[in-house]
């Protein structure tokens, strides 16, 4: 990961002052005010490159050859709202408008009186139909529509209320094109749908998003039935933003090798910014022998991002050094150990945080490490939290997650089964030790922290897949996997389990790779045992916090192996969402 102004000898940055580097003497390892660094001579032996050679690999920059693409398009309808020619009871329709969101529309009309608009998408069921209120009174309507059904002809009302109380109706048809193959012949079976106790927001306009490994990401209403899904082809990044957009990984087109360019886009499919990195710098998503995925794709962000309140993006990526041509001994090239700040105003990288600079050499030295010495950390998931400024990463090869602060890079606390004695005496302090039958996790994903947490508990909620990559739990590996979570006592370093579902589905859903386990606003969570049966299934489930099943998913016949990396419940009308959801990333 990206190292910052913590680290001024290091670094080379404006940083915590006294902070001490062990680099002439027998030391490898110094530690200052909670900050812990491995010295320079020990990370030029281990072939360990500077920030700044790391910031040139990835080399990141804004783009506009999208929004270029969609100009003509943005004209054409800002031409239609502000002309005299559409009126409500003759309104302007355009299904798919930019071309990428075949399952949404746009309607722009005008009325003489200023007025609110609510939009409704008939559904099979009351808990199907979506609808939302756009709560401006205004003349001048340009209305998204969201979650139509594909193949057919949607009728879709507009009730049109003016300030003095007037109301009018209006249905407009919105004929939408037929599923792509790929996604026709995916089969989901929704085997549980307590749709009084799901989280599926006041206008059930939450899906839930199903973010693939493969091809397109879509979501899914309480029936299983698709009701928005996009053209371009995803990989692991598709979240919602605070300004209620959406931030995804994607590739120049659908035929390319490389996911390289990072978009934010509404559900209508417009892009607003497009951010460019490198295809030099990628990493395989080939799996591993056992449990293979496609291997014919490569990833720049290999599995997270993250919004800082400045509007900038943490992002997981790999160093470069993998795809380094000088790199001749595989023993000093690295992936997916490292993240990056990325300024969303000029897209370049005004940070980096290298974990090999901070986590002891031992741990990236490990050439026996699932086969491949250069995957020796493997981040899967970074949190920030806005409370503290702090950040909370998942390490899937190490069966460890870590909290430090984000500015001075601080430990907080780490949660491994690593024995004590095996960490350096620098680390020994921030070490967490679980209460009697309170579980490590293995190869875990998707860890975060809930809004609950406090300065004195701390609630950590992971995806567990129990999988012992290094030091998980042996015993119980492999016998199933969990959504579980933790109260932590910051002070006592003491951790104990308060919470967890999937242990008694036992071996059928033992999903060892990927998986998400989501917070949702009625304290509901969404789990996502996502690679099941070899990535031939995935069984996405909704549980109360008393582990009632509210929702069960199964979905098969995947094309291509399209296991779900995550599984998220988005609102499809985030501005006008009046429940208390959050996205907790």
């Amino acid at each position: 990961m990206k190292i910052k102004r913590s680290f001024l000898v290091t670094l080379g940055l404006v940083g915590l002052s006294g902070l001490i580097l062990a680099g002439c003497g027998k030391s490898v390892i110094s530690a200052s005010h909670g900050v812990t660094t491995v010295s320079k001579a020990n990370q030029k032996k281990n072939g360990v490159i500077s920030d700044a050679q790391i910031k040139k690999n990835l080399g990141s920059k804004l783009s506009t050859t999208r929004q270029d693409s969609q100009k003509a398009l943005v004209a054409t309808y800002q031409k239609a709202a502000t002309s005299n020619k559409y009126w409500l009871s003759s309104p302007y329709v355009k299904v798919n408008p930019y071309k990428r969101s075949p399952l949404t529309g746009l309607v722009i009309f005008q009325t003489s009186e200023a007025s609110k608009v609510k939009v409704t998408v008939p559904g099979k069921t009351a808990k199907t139909t979506i609808s939302t209120t756009y709560k401006s009174y205004t003349t001048k309507h340009s209305i998204p529509v969201m979650g139509l059904y594909a193949g057919k002809t949607n009728r879709v009302k507009l009730t049109v209320t003016s300030k003095s109380g007037k109301v009018t109706t209006k249905t407009v048809n919105m004929k939408t094109a037929a599923l792509p193959s790929n996604l026709a012949k995916i089969k989901f079976n929704v085997k549980t749908a307590k749709t009084s106790k799901m989280a599926l927001g006041p206008g059930n306009d939450k899906l839930t998003f199903l973010v693939r490994t493969t091809h397109q990401p879509f979501g899914v209403d309480a029936k299983g039935d698709i009701r928005w899904y996009s053209t371009d082809y995803n990989q692991h990044v598709f979240k919602q933003l605070k300004n209620n957009h959406i931030l995804r990984l994607a590739k120049k087109n659908n035929g390319a090798k490389v996911y390289n360019e990072i978009l934010e886009e509404d559900y209508l499919g417009r892009v607003y910014k497009q951010y460019d990195l490198s295809t030099e710098t990628h990493s395989a998503n080939a799996g591993n022998k056992k449990y293979p995925v496609k291997s014919d794709e490569y990833t720049l962000i290999h599995h997270d991002a993250v919004q800082l309140p400045n509007g900038n993006y943490l992002l997981t990526v790999s160093d470069g050094t993998e795809n380094m041509t000088s790199r001749k001994n595989s023993k000093k090239r690295y992936s997916e150990d490292t993240i990056v700040e990325l300024d969303h105003k000029t897209g370049k990288i005004t940070r980096v945080i290298d974990f090999k600079k901070i986590l002891p050499a031992s741990m990236y030295n490990n050439t026996k490490l699932t086969g491949n010495s250069r995957d020796w950390l493997h981040m899967n998931s970074i949190y920030y939290d806005q409370k503290t400024g702090d950040i909370v990463v998942s390490s899937r090869n190490q069966d460890m997650v870590m909290r430090l602060n984000y500015k001075t890079l601080k430990w907080r606390w780490i949660y491994s089964s690593k024995t004590k004695s095996s960490w350096p005496k620098a680390y020994r302090k921030y070490l967490l030790t679980a209460d009697k039958g309170t579980p490590y996790t293995g190869g875990q994903h998707a860890a975060i922290l809930l809004p609950n947490s406090t300065s004195t508990n701390q609630y950590l909620q992971v995806f567990d897949n129990n999988i012992a990559v290094t030091y998980g739990d042996k015993k119980t590996s492999g016998k199933y996997s969990q959504g579980i979570t933790y109260r932590i006592n910051p002070k006592t370093k003491k951790v104990k389990k308060v919470q967890s579902y999937g242990a008694s589905l036992g071996t059928g859903n033992f999903s060892p790779i990927i998986g998400s386990n989501r917070y949702l606003y009625n304290g509901n969570s969404l789990l996502d045992f996502g690679y099941l049966s070899l990535g031939t299934k995935s069984n996405i489930r909704e549980v109360t916090k008393n582990g009632d099943l509210v929702y069960n998913l199964e979905m098969s016949n995947l094309e291509n192996k399209g296991y779900t990396y995550r599984a998220e419940r988005f609102s499809l009308y985030p501005d006008n969402d009046g429940s208390l959801a959050k996205t907790y990333e």
